[in-house]
């Protein structure tokens, strides 16, 4: 089966503006996030980037990077918008699609995604540990699992913040793997009214009765959403360097 790692990565971040060329230890987010996906070994990694100087840094780094319209109105449809591009001359079975904000995600967790997609379901994701301090932050998405036998997961719900805390909900970590219909039909779907509702782009499959199977890994390090998110990326970098 080949696999394609592809990256969405734009500068126009609504609470973090520029933050794929955030500069965390020495290097900028994007390139931190593009190195631990080459080092998974999966398979080809491509950067989905809407402005010249992203495309730029990954093509002087040795990497691979498409240009994508800065409209698009989604991570997932710009993935595809550069598949497209990409398909031309190959073509790939499993689609994995990783934020271009998760700097400390490890090669291994990565590879974890494709779990779903051999185990029945077309769209795969991850959850991981939900600290105390993250219930209410509605920056951290959750999500609600129905367990299997197989130590896969059904997705039940997610959502940014309720006034309970229900059993089987964890932090869901924004990496979703895909077979290439089932990336086909995403973004042929209309947005959906919890979509829009919850600004969770989710609910687009959900609402139209597909299933996401979902995987859980422990303490998988969380995204750089904010500004506060990205000094403590950058004390963590600090911090490690001065222990070695």
């Amino acid at each position: 089966m080949k696999t394609i790692i592809l990256i969405p990565s734009r500068m126009a971040s609504t609470r973090l503006p520029g933050k794929p060329l955030a500069i965390i230890g020495g290097k900028t987010m994007i390139q931190r996030v593009w190195e631990q996906a080459v080092d998974s070994n999966i398979g080809d990694v491509v950067v989905a980037c809407s402005e010249p100087k992203i495309y730029d840094l990954i093509i002087n780094l040795g990497g691979k990077a498409v240009i994508t319209d800065p409209n698009l109105p989604s991570g997932t449809d710009r993935i595809y918008s550069a598949l497209r591009v990409i398909e031309q001359s190959i073509d790939f079975d499993y689609i994995i699609n990783l934020q271009g904000d998760m700097p400390f995600i490890k090669p291994n967790q990565i590879k974890r995604v494709l779990e779903p997609l051999k185990n029945k379901y077309s769209i795969g994701t991850i959850a991981t540990t939900l600290k105390k301090n993250e219930f209410l932050n509605p920056n951290v998405t959750k999500v609600m699992i129905e367990w299997e036998k197989n130590s896969i997961g059904k997705v039940k719900e997610f959502y940014r913040i309720k006034k309970n805390l229900e059993e089987n909900t964890y932090h869901h970590v924004g990496i979703y793997s895909f077979t290439k219909n089932a990336l086909m039909n995403f973004v042929k779907l209309p947005k959906s009214k919890n979509e829009i509702l919850l600004n969770l782009e989710q609910y687009r499959v959900l609402d139209a009765g597909i299933s996401i199977g979902v995987i859980f890994e422990k303490n998988i390090p969380a995204s750089i959403d904010t500004k506060d998110d990205l000094i403590n990326a950058q004390n963590i970098i600090r911090s490690n360097n001065e222990k070695n």
